[in-house]
């Protein structure tokens, strides 16, 4: 405590004495540890030395003596407590990540591919077959027009009508007022 302090040594750690910045540190350190652990402080050892970093610094402008030495402690402790709040305040809470909390899901990719082809696959079956396979082969397996002429037994000129034609079905089944507009 203060009252166990030389009542000199102020005066020695103002010159900047080693042993006296040493013995007013073992002194008043303790009760700003105390003060931080007692307001909840995340840190209250690094802030206490914080505490006394700045109180050395500026120990020449203290005033009072001793009593004014502790006055002035605690009110740079108090000025660094209300940083560390205001720091919390600001920062958002880092939690780490507990694979058996989390309760988001989600579709896998597969899945949502799938779900596509059903919607797909429903305004597909609204095709001719003919135009249905072309569409499959074509956009689907990306086959060229040769290939695909081959499989159906058809001319590539026919395979790119049925693939036309398709596709224009297509439109008009997703966009049915644009076709209307023109």
């Amino acid at each position: 405590m203060v009252s166990t302090l030389p009542a000199d040594a102020l005066v020695r750690a103002q010159t900047g004495e080693p042993a006296a910045l040493s013995l007013i540190y073992r002194s008043l350190s303790p009760a700003v540890l105390g003060y931080f652990a007692g307001r909840g402080s995340e840190d209250p050892e690094a802030l206490t030395q914080e505490v006394f970093l700045a109180v050395f610094s500026r120990l020449e402008s203290v005033t009072g003596g001793l009593p004014g030495l502790r006055t002035f402690t605690f009110s740079v402790a108090h000025a660094r407590y209300v940083d560390e709040v205001r720091r919390r305040t600001r920062a958002p809470v880092l939690v780490g990540y507990e694979v058996d909390g989390d309760t988001r899901t989600t579709d896998s990719a597969e899945a949502v591919a799938l779900g596509n082809l059903d919607v797909a696959g429903g305004l597909l079956e609204q095709l001719s077959t003919e135009q249905r396979e072309v569409i499959l082969l074509r956009i689907v397996a990306e086959l060229p027009i040769d290939q695909v002429a081959e499989i159906l037994g058809k001319s590539a000129g026919s395979v790119k009508q049925l693939q036309r034609r398709g596709l224009l079905r297509l439109k008009d089944l997703v966009q049915p007022n644009e076709s209307e507009a023109l």
